[in-house]
């Protein structure tokens, strides 16, 4: 049987669509406006984030770190030093880098974080690294720590903080225009509640944990290059990772967790290694020093 919609009903129909219509035209618009590609990778990155607001977060997120009554800071020089060299010579590298624009553009602070028991390291939009003690067992070296420098400042370079912000903008405006769209069908609200549990499932799993992921490996290909570029061995970033999958813990398969496996991480630092040693061979090497202090 044909069902026909009557002359009532169509204008109300035609309002629905037009709301859909526009809310997809944001989307896409806001999508191609904001859109720009990584220098190293070539991948296309989604920023719907000003780089000034985001350095901005940054700083402000550095700050409840370290004024957090639980923080302690490090004035120990031999945890201060080391850190303080490599950084030095990554931010340096950073600053010849194909991020360059932005390296320059950052205020860069670096603290040390007295935890022996948190394996942690991060550095925000505008330069703002911290380095948590705990994780000197798993970088043992200053190329290690180097590695895991490296890795956190491409995190910030390559603005992969705003590009996640960007994303779950854009996964929420999918899901309210979808919201939108059944509420004025004739699903029925069982169904339109199954429909947005699906959707947002599929978002998690399909969007946001795999671009997570892409992260996490842009950061350690990059990353290594930087380190490299720094003068310091990139082999070791292959020790750190073994390290850090011999100190165990549960995790998530990989499909459900926002970061590689140890095992993946691996295998990509020893495929892009051979690059990584054409950069350290041709870079002024760090000068050797004492093991990292253990605990």
């Amino acid at each position: 049987m044909t069902t026909y919609t009557s002359e009532i009903e169509r204008p109300a129909l035609i309002i629905r669509n037009a709301k859909w219509i526009v809310i997809l035209g944001v989307i896409f618009s806001a999508i191609f406006c904001g859109c720009t590609t990584n220098p190293y990778t070539e991948r296309s990155q989604l920023l719907l984030i000003s780089e000034n607001h985001e350095m901005k977060l940054g700083a402000q997120a550095y700050q409840q770190v370290l004024n957090d009554p639980n923080t302690k800071i490090s004035t120990n020089p031999a945890e201060t030093e080391p850190v303080q060299r490599v950084a030095n010579r990554v931010i340096e590298a950073a600053k010849k880098s194909k991020y360059a624009q932005t390296a320059q553009k950052f205020n860069w602070e670096v603290s040390v974080i007295k935890d022996d028991k948190t394996k942690n390291a991060f550095a925000l939009p505008g330069g703002k690294i911290a380095i948590y003690t705990g994780i000197f067992p798993m970088a043992k070296t200053e190329d290690g720590l180097a590695a895991i420098m490296g890795h956190e400042v491409v995190h910030a370079l390559a603005r992969h903080g705003a590009e996640r912000m960007s994303h779950k903008l854009g996964a929420q405006a999918v899901l309210t225009g979808t919201q939108i769209a059944l509420k004025g069908s004739d699903v029925g609200a069982s169904n339109s509640r199954a429909i947005m549990q699906a959707l947002g499932l599929g978002v998690e799993v399909g969007l946001i944990l795999p671009y997570s992921r892409e992260h996490e490996s842009e950061a350690d290909y990059v990353g290594l290059i930087l380190a490299a570029q720094a003068g310091y061995d990139p082999r070791e970033s292959v020790r750190v990772w073994q390290r850090m999958q011999q100190a165990g813990g549960q995790r998530p398969p990989e499909f459900m967790s926002t970061h590689p496996s140890h095992g993946t991480r691996i295998n990509q630092l020893q495929r892009w290694m051979p690059e990584a040693l054409q950069y350290y061979e041709r870079a002024p090497k760090a000068p050797p020093t004492p093991d990292l202090p253990s605990f």
